[in-house]
């Protein structure tokens, strides 16, 4: 079991690829999009004009390491471009693009069947992968999805839960798929506002060009819920795996997916995750990263955790009852960095 990272563009900063010359060993893949094109983050700004030479010049030296690429089409809406010969002309110009550049990526995820059905015509040989935005909580679901895609990322509001992960790592060995899944999301566990969410970012672009209503421009309401500090016990709640338990995964997901598209300390997370340990504020691995929210008083000592975590998260109800676990645990490992 290893690990696939989104290419992070650092101008000025640490190139990415030294984060994955160092930690070789544990990287399978690296993810990324396409300049200009929606994805499931926010676009870089158009005016980055050395956003896309950067790009190539890195997806260089990670294939020259021998990492598989994967690229994103996996916005969550392509609105009236849809199912268009515009957005069918763009996909194939862009694998045209970079076949001519000797990185024709291994695999393409995309939340789209139309892209999906595009791929298996026009390059058979690439690995279509589901994407996370899909939300495949069901076996029934991978078999409706049979034929169009070759690998699948499991709901991550199900993946706490190693019966389920089984289930579905048992149908992908019957078939001969891939199993993958997201380590370190932030977000909220079955958050009612994901998909309003992702169209939002999915259209970010044009989102820019508008002038954004004053008092209600935030598209989430994780980071609105969270400013309350008595609420944030429902961070414990979350779909994200701590590092010291990503083991527990092994022989029954392919690849671990970390996000680090978005965030400012991208070898910290792979670091955390490679050697399955962390000795931290838990709320710095993940993406989003709500530390600067949570601030000194709801640090989350990630070595306090209890040893028996794991078995009690995964155990947990989808749908809280509010059993108590939740506080007893929120009183061992939150409190202030001078613990640290």
């Amino acid at each position: 079991m290893k690990f696939a990272i989104g290419y992070r563009d650092a101008p000025g900063g640490e190139p990415f690829s030294a984060v994955v010359t160092d930690y070789r060993e544990a990287v399978a893949e690296v993810y990324f999009s396409w300049s200009g094109q929606p994805s499931g983050r926010p676009n870089a700004p158009a005016t980055d004009w050395g956003a896309q030479e950067r790009l190539e010049n890195e997806l260089r030296k990670i294939r020259r390491l021998g990492v598989k690429l994967d690229l994103l089409f996996n916005a969550n809406c392509y609105g009236a471009d849809a199912v268009s010969e515009k957005l069918e002309r763009e996909v194939c110009g862009i694998l045209e693009r970079l076949d001519s550049l000797g990185l024709l990526p291994e695999i393409v995820t995309t939340a789209s069947v139309f892209i999906a059905e595009l791929l298996r015509e026009a390059a058979p040989g690439i690995e279509r992968r589901a994407s996370i935005n899909m939300r495949l909580d069901s076996l029934s679901a991978l078999d409706y999805l049979d034929g169009r895609f070759d690998s699948f990322y499991i709901r991550r509001d199900i993946q706490r839960n190693p019966g389920r992960v089984r289930e579905f790592a048992d149908r992908c060995r019957e078939r001969g798929w891939k199993l993958c899944m997201l380590a370190n999301s932030g977000c909220l566990r079955n958050c009612p506002a994901q998909t309003f969410h992702d169209n939002f970012v999915a259209h970010s672009a044009e989102a820019a060009a508008r002038r954004t209503s004053p008092e209600h421009s935030d598209p989430t309401i994780c980071w609105p819920y969270y400013r309350d500090p008595v609420r944030r016990i429902e961070f414990l709640k979350g779909s994200w795996i701590r590092p010291e338990d990503i083991r527990c995964y092994e022989g029954l997901v392919d690849v671990v997916k970390l996000a680090t598209r978005q965030h400012d300390r991208p070898r910290m997370v792979i670091g955390a995750y490679a050697s399955g340990r962390f000795d931290g504020n838990l709320t710095m691995l993940m993406e989003p990263n709500f530390s600067s929210l949570f601030g000194r008083e709801s640090w989350i000592d990630n070595r306090r955790f209890p040893g028996d975590w794991f078995g009690t998260a995964a155990d947990c109800a989808t749908d809280c009852r509010h059993c108590g676990r939740c506080e007893k645990v929120w009183r061992q490992v939150a409190g202030t960095s001078a613990r640290a």
